[in-house]
């Protein structure tokens, strides 16, 4: 691992920041060449980096690249000199250790609590995947496999070695393993088992936030939703994903007409500040259930999460209620 110091103007001894030159090995294979740079040049902002590849700064094997260029081995990238904090700075991401589901040398799975983003970004300068990397300097690569939102709660998925992030995006792509998910909504949901098979579209409100929507011309999207109870004015499902839109089970509920509890995107105030106020202040959707084979062994893998205790606690209180 290359260090970097940031000169300081008491420092005249200090190395002023140079160019790099990096060799990419077998494990940053298929690596988007924006994503190698965020993670090795750590605490340069992200402006800074897209502009230096913009502008021609970044090169690989001696050219121009986009940020989308997918890194193969042997590659030699040309990093400039940014100014980076010295080694022995204050991280700015506090580390932090997950619940830990399943671990291997190719794998992690850990249980990610609610209101903890997966990632920086977005008004959130870091998430669980950066707080992973401070609390583990020695791991070689630690990449997400999928995301969750910020207030689902649940299993994620890192990988840990290059070969088996890609062969993870490939499952996912393809439709193998079983990813499922528990859900309170508004509503009696009628059908034990429904499949919901809308198009899902992304766009921007007027003040810049990404939205979801049903649109014939989005993405094909595919949810099976299996009712687990009846609550009164409320049920629990369960929903599979088959495949993995942005906010899908989220749109695909609301279009039916069954928000979510507690989702501050498509579902109404009025039941988000009725749950708040019973002291359930975040959105009631847990992925609780993971089926899929290890990308790497092929081994199949069947790991659950119990609900988080607020969830249980606030069925408890609408089975009394009902």
């Amino acid at each position: 691992m290359l260090l970097f110091h940031m000169r300081k103007p008491s420092d005249t001894n200090a190395p002023a920041p140079a160019v790099q030159m990096l060799l990419i090995d077998s494990e940053q294979v298929g690596q988007r060449v924006d994503n190698f740079l965020l993670r090795i040049c750590k605490g340069v902002p992200k402006s800074h980096i897209y502009k230096a590849i913009r502008d021609g700064q970044v090169r690989v094997n001696k050219g121009r690249i986009q940020s989308d260029y997918r890194l193969v081995e042997g590659d030699t990238v040309r990093v400039p000199p940014f100014r980076m904090p010295a080694p022995n700075a204050p991280r700015a991401v506090p580390p932090c250790q997950f619940p830990v589901v399943f671990e291997d040398d190719a794998l992690l799975v850990i249980d990610k609590p609610s209101g903890v983003a997966v990632h920086g970004g977005s008004g959130v300068s870091f998430g669980v995947i950066e707080q992973l990397r401070a609390a583990r300097p020695d791991a070689r690569l630690l990449e997400l496999a999928h995301r969750l939102d910020r207030e689902t709660s649940g299993l994620l998925m890192i990988a840990k070695k290059r070969s088996a992030l890609v062969a993870l995006h490939e499952m996912m792509r393809e439709g193998k393993g079983r990813k499922r998910y528990l859900a309170l909504v508004s509503g009696d949901w009628v059908n034990d088992r429904q499949h919901i098979r809308q198009p899902l579209l992304k766009w921007l409100t007027a003040s810049g936030e990404r939205r979801v929507r049903v649109d014939p011309a989005g993405k094909p999207a595919h949810t099976i939703i299996s009712l687990q109870k009846r609550l009164g004015r409320y049920s629990l499902l369960e929903a599979e994903l088959r495949t993995g839109r942005t906010h899908q089970i989220r749109v695909h509920l609301a279009s039916a007409g069954f928000p979510i509890v507690g989702d501050d995107k498509y579902g109404p105030d009025e039941v988000r500040d009725k749950f708040t106020r019973l002291g359930f202040g975040r959105m009631f959707l847990h992925a609780y259930r993971l089926d899929i084979p290890h990308p790497l062994t092929g081994e199949l893998l069947a790991l659950s999460s119990p609900l988080p205790p607020e969830c249980q606690r606030i069925l408890s209180y609408l089975e009394q209620q009902s």
